[in-house]
């Protein structure tokens, strides 16, 4: 029986050679429908950010090299902070963008690519008030409103560091700006890259702490689900070709460069 069954072994081996080598379901529907899901909820400059009918930004010119090397097209669909996880882990879209922190809590539940723009936590305050602002402390007043907006990190270092401020929720990301330029709160905390876009298009508004930021240097990442080892596998090479042909290096130069 030995050999039988030998011989069984090696026809079965031969046969998984020959049939048709199937990627992982995700990676199967995607190249099958020549479509790729994109979640962003489109409200975080320079990264993502809602322009027209569609969107513009660092994270939007990466995303679309990745899509022509994968050659298919992609599906915008919106989501928000608060929903971001929820919805990802819906399967809503089949990764996110838009300048989404790496965090343990993240990676712990979903794939993160290679992580880009080094960034601190700073804040966005007006220009004539800046000189009140020197440390955390000096934010952390009972006459000081910090508005911030919820879902994301922003939200969780405010709840975590703020204690004796007037502290507000905004809907919102995009509009919280505006609304520290024009006194309708004082403190916006943000990252380095947003404040700065902010800080040069609006004279009113200064960012504070860009060159000794408030947290340690974190990076940002594009976030995909767990389901599928070889979409992962794909995406991550994607990457890597969009990065090693400059793509990478042409959306820093267009996005972040002259945030600075």
């Amino acid at each position: 029986m030995r050999p039988l069954l030998a011989l069984a072994a090696v026809a079965l081996a031969t046969a998984a050679a020959l049939s048709p080598a199937h990627a992982g379901p995700r990676l199967d529907r995607i190249v099958e429908s020549k479509t790729l899901r994109v979640g962003t909820p489109g409200d975080y400059r320079p990264f993502a950010i809602t322009a027209g009918t569609g969107y513009e930004g660092h994270d939007i010119d990466v995303i679309e090299k990745i899509a022509k090397e994968l050659n298919v097209s992609i599906q915008y669909v919106p989501t928000s902070w608060p929903n971001l996880v929820a919805d990802l882990k819906a399967d809503k879209f089949d990764v996110a963008v838009g300048g989404i922190t790496r965090n343990v809590t993240r990676i712990r539940q979903f794939e993160m690519l290679p992580g880009y723009a080094p960034f601190g936590k700073v804040a966005l305050v007006r220009t004539a008030d800046a000189g009140r602002y020197q440390s955390l402390a000096d934010m952390d007043q009972a006459n000081v409103r910090v508005v911030k907006n919820p879902g994301g990190t922003n939200e969780t270092f405010v709840l975590a560091n703020f204690r004796q401020a007037q502290v507000s929720t905004h809907p919102k990301n995009a509009e919280i700006p505006g609304l520290i330029a024009e006194g309708k709160g004082d403190v916006m905390i943000t990252e380095t890259y947003e404040a700065l876009v902010y800080a040069k298009a609006d004279p009113r508004l200064t960012a504070k702490f860009v060159d000794s930021p408030l947290t340690p240097k974190n990076f940002l990442g594009f976030m995909l689900p767990t389901d599928d080892a070889d979409y992962t596998r794909v995406m991550r090479f994607a990457w890597d070709l969009v990065d090693q042909r400059g793509g990478l290096e042409q959306a820093r130069q267009r996005w972040l460069s002259t945030a600075k």
